[in-house]
């Protein structure tokens, strides 16, 4: 384990540590499924916003449930349907009645976005009107109705699950939504062992009993601690050049400038450092290191890239693109920068 930041101390330590029983208490849930676990602990610890996506039946909203049961904070889920209206998940304003003065009088009646962990589930399945409501939540942890702004609690973290766009009766997301979640990470199926063990956890009498291992304080405790890790100014400079890269006009890549249309933007740069950050941290350490960057590039870039119309023709996606920027930009000469 790399030193802890300075002024760390055996009980930061042992917080730390608290982080393999959180995992644990997944697995008791979630068969396989190491990778996105991994992930979606970089994401709650880094203090982003995390968009699942993945085909009917894999899991996903157990997942979040899963997540948010071994975490003592609220939890609220909102089924995004066709008919699902921005005040149904902001709020709205009801008439109510004094009923010793008889005075009438309009009072906010909070939404279920004022939670802790919120699941969005099935995000693309309303349209982008009220995919937006969930936009200033998601960048300024508050929402404005009637000309007054609340403040939504702290920590507050949106998880997001969709279904591939090619399903049908899905919208796609609108590009500044995308932008606001940190990770897009993404399920595919289990394989042959995995689905087995599936197959046999649910169709049994036993239940799965999952333990709270975190409360709210402490993850915010850990939310700020994700800041003090420690990464080189050799490999803030790689992650620059990694993000630039997927740019065209910055780029001298051939793959870039011929499959994408827009490259990712600076938000992008924040969020793999940060979530190098977080990987270190989850991995016990308190340094990131160059292979940190490289492991979270996919889930932080692969919405951030729009491809071309050649690109989708010809079956070049944004992980494709990703992985070429990686394995083409010259790294830092030492891992640690």
């Amino acid at each position: 384990m790399t030193a802890a930041p300075v002024g760390a101390d055996s009980e930061v330590t042992a917080l730390v540590g608290r982080l393999a029983g959180l995992r644990e208490q997944i697995g008791r849930a979630i068969v396989g499924q190491e990778g996105v676990t991994t992930e979606l602990l970089i994401g709650l610890l880094a203090g982003g916003h995390v968009l699942l996506e993945g085909v009917p039946g894999l899991a996903k909203t157990l997942l979040v449930r899963t997540l948010a049961r071994a975490v003592d904070a609220t939890f609220r889920r909102i089924q995004f349907t066709p008919d699902l209206m921005p005040t149904d998940i902001v709020g709205t304003e009801v008439l109510e009645e004094d009923h010793t003065s008889g005075r009438r009088f309009l009072k906010f009646m909070q939404g279920p976005i004022f939670t802790n962990i919120l699941l969005a589930d099935e995000i693309n399945r309303t349209p982008p009107k009220t995919q937006a409501a969930l936009l200033e939540a998601m960048q300024e942890g508050e929402v404005t109705y009637g000309g007054k702004t609340y403040e939504l609690p702290k920590p507050f973290f949106v998880l997001a699950t969709q279904n591939p766009i090619e399903q049908s009766g899905t919208y796609p997301l609108p590009e500044a939504q995308l932008d606001r979640f940190l990770l897009l990470i993404r399920i595919g199926y289990p394989d042959h062992k995995e689905e087995q063990e599936i197959l046999r956890r649910t169709t049994g009498e036993a239940v799965p009993e999952i333990q709270a291992v975190l409360t709210g304080a402490e993850l915010q405790r850990l939310q700020r601690l994700v800041r003090s890790v420690h990464i080189s100014d050799d490999l803030l400079e790689y992650a620059s050049r990694v993000v630039r890269s997927t740019r065209p006009e910055q780029t001298e890549l051939a793959m870039v400038k011929e499959s994408v249309r827009w490259g990712a933007g600076p938000r992008a740069g924040q969020a793999l450092v940060l979530t190098a950050k977080a990987r270190a941290l989850v991995m016990g350490r308190f340094a990131a290191t160059l292979d940190d960057l490289k492991a979270v590039a996919a889930p932080v870039l692969r919405h951030r890239i729009l491809v071309s119309f050649r690109a989708e023709a010809e079956s070049i996606g944004p992980d494709a693109i990703a992985a070429e920027v990686i394995a083409r930009v010259p790294p830092p000469r030492s891992p640690l920068g």
